[in-house]
């Protein structure tokens, strides 16, 4: 009831913003007459924010139309490899006419993002991915918002998601490199585990940043909460059935506006300070901090539900039983056999793990604990990287992750970018 509850009120707001929108531009056209009477500057900035406030908020575009490779400015163009019913694999295809970048660019290795299904649209991996595209072939994982896949197309478990991978990571070929940002470092864990155990060929390097391989380490406040409730709880306060007015009606799920409502909760007053800074910053005509925070919070209040049997797996198989760390768990195949989750199998993937010194979201020692898992993989073909200064965000987004996390990333893959005891590959004109 509480999703229809919330529909009926965004459906209420919603003319009150659009008001609120055409008031705004009413007040600061230089065009309109109202934009001349007293305080007309600081009307406007009050009428924006309130629609910001009251909006709703689509997922947002990539918008990766072009990067720099070795200074020159090549195309980009996002394209749908494979499409399921709840993710599409995207790649960004970087063209160039210069026949001697491209035949550099075909050599270098190919990155498989995994984003993560928390609540927020890949989207918010768009600095990842422009960074990852300096030198890199790259794809990414875009999930599909829960509310928009019919019931026809069944359930979604974190089984299925570990089988998407699977697929995701064959598709790609053997001498892939794996990145997974948060949530998904558990099950990418998972996954080429399961692979290595059945003697398939599984990536070149996996890349753990953020995540919570081991929530018991540092807990914090996310963890505290999945930890401390029951799983009964969770089934009867937070999954709600999507209203008739999406494709995918009656599909129960966790809605995205409530785990935006739990980010916000963790940080209020920063929230607070935010918006009035913004109103602060349309007063004074500071256009490139107001467009700063447009920019932000349209990625930040754009949310999507989670299938609820994914989302029930993850607190109960992550959160609550430990399985991971713990050697029990069991993952079902597409053919509905299961199948034990065994790390110590994984023989010649390189791993990489990735922490921020002031993460919030995963504590210090959850991601790091993948390697006390991979016991099979020798101690040259591991490391471990702490993010000075860095936040949960500032890990794959930002300064911090573009001037300390990436090279590292960067160095990472090329040091491993062949299997272990194989021929170095003959270097090729750039």
């Amino acid at each position: 009831m509480l999703y229809q509850i919330y529909e009926a009120n965004r459906a209420w707001l919603s003319p009150f913003s659009e008001f609120a929108s055409a008031a705004s531009k009413l007040y600061s056209n230089p065009l309109s007459m109202f934009a001349h009477v007293p305080q007309a500057q600081r009307v406007a900035a009050g009428f924006e924010l309130i629609h910001r406030l009251t909006k709703e908020y689509e997922k947002p575009a990539f918008d990766i139309t072009a990067v720099n490779v070795d200074g020159t400015e090549v195309v980009v163009q996002e394209q749908v490899v494979e499409a399921k019913p709840f993710c599409r694999l995207l790649r960004f295809k970087r063209f160039t006419d210069e026949s001697k970048l491209l035949d550099k660019m075909r050599e270098q290795p190919s990155v498989l993002v995994v984003a993560p299904l928390s609540g927020h649209h890949a989207t918010l991996l768009r600095d990842t991915v422009r960074t990852l595209l300096q030198g890199h072939k790259v794809y990414v994982t875009d999930w599909v918002d829960a509310r928009m896949v019919s019931m026809e197309d069944g359930p979604f478990h974190l089984d299925d998601y570990i089988n998407y991978v699977q697929d995701f990571v064959r598709l790609l070929g053997p001498d892939v490199h794996v990145i997974s940002v948060c949530q998904p470092t558990v099950p990418v864990l998972a996954a080429i585990s399961l692979m290595a155990s059945r003697g398939e060929a599984t990536p070149l390097t996996m890349t753990m940043m953020g995540g919570p391989i081991d929530a018991r380490k540092s807990p914090t406040a996310v963890n505290n909460l999945a930890m401390n409730k029951s799983f009964e709880w969770f089934e009867n306060n937070v999954i709600y059935r999507v209203p008739p007015n999406y494709p995918g009606a009656t599909r129960p799920v966790y809605p995205g506006f409530l785990q935006h409502t739990g980010f916000v909760a963790m940080n209020p007053d920063r929230h607070q300070a935010s918006h009035y800074d913004f109103f602060l910053d349309l007063i004074r005509g500071d256009d490139d901090s107001a467009e700063a925070h447009r920019k932000f919070y349209d990625e930040y209040n754009a949310v999507l539900d989670m299938p609820a049997e994914y989302y029930l797996d993850t607190i109960k198989t992550v959160f609550q039983d430990f399985s991971l760390v713990n050697g029990t768990w069991e993952v079902r195949n597409p053919e509905g056999e299961p199948e034990l989750v065994r790390p110590q199998d994984i023989k010649t993937t390189a791993l990489l793990t990735v922490e921020g010194e002031l993460d919030d979201i995963s504590g210090a020692g959850q991601t790091k604990a993948a390697h006390e898992l991979c016991t099979g993989i020798p101690d040259g073909r591991q490391k471990h990287y702490d993010v000075i200064g860095a936040g949960h965000y500032g890990i794959f987004s930002g300064r911090r992750w573009r001037e300390m996390a990436y090279p590292v990333i960067r160095d990472f893959i090329l040091a491993h970018n062949q299997r272990a005891g194989s021929k170095p590959k003959a270097a090729k004109a750039a």
